[in-house]
């Protein structure tokens, strides 16, 4: 369920930056702010505007993980596996939100609300297990309370 790409987003979001190609980057993470990844319309506009090669700007996209070309839901789940949560019952807790989102790790649920991603380590170990929804952190959660998580952000 992708939003609908408004090009004169994508324009002012060019001209913020002065249609300068040194700001690529900045350009990209404004684009995937507004639509939460990055459509292939965004980028060739970005492309025509900047007068670079559509194979830099998919370079640059490509090589960041935070960066994403397919899209995503309305609020991104994020599940640590590092090691204090892993040992405090991250992997249940990731299971726990498949099960509840009827999703799989790096997918996107049905309605398109929910996009279920883990990490290594989210640098906040006291609060393990962590799992952060969009850019919220909950610390100690459990499988149990996965539920009720995701039913505050339908």
């Amino acid at each position: 369920m992708a939003k609908k790409i408004a090009l004169k987003d994508v324009d002012k979001i060019i001209q913020e930056y002065g249609a300068e190609p040194s700001y690529l980057i900045g350009m990209l993470q404004d684009v995937q702010a507004k639509y939460h990844y990055l459509p292939g319309e965004a980028l060739r506009r970005i492309q025509q505007k900047l007068q670079v090669p559509l194979t830099r700007v998919y370079e640059v996209a490509t090589f960041y993980k935070s960066f994403s070309l397919v899209p995503k839901g309305d609020h991104i789940c994020t599940v640590c596996l590092g090691t204090a949560c892993h040992l405090r019952g991250g992997p249940r807790i990731a299971e726990a939100f498949m099960r509840e989102l009827k999703v799989e790790v790096g997918g996107t649920s049905p309605d398109g609300k929910f996009t279920l991603e883990t990490v290594n380590c989210l640098g906040a170990c006291a609060l393990a297990p962590l799992v952060k929804m969009d850019e919220e952190n909950h610390g100690g959660m459990s499988a149990s309370a996965v539920k009720k998580l995701v039913g505050e952000y339908r």
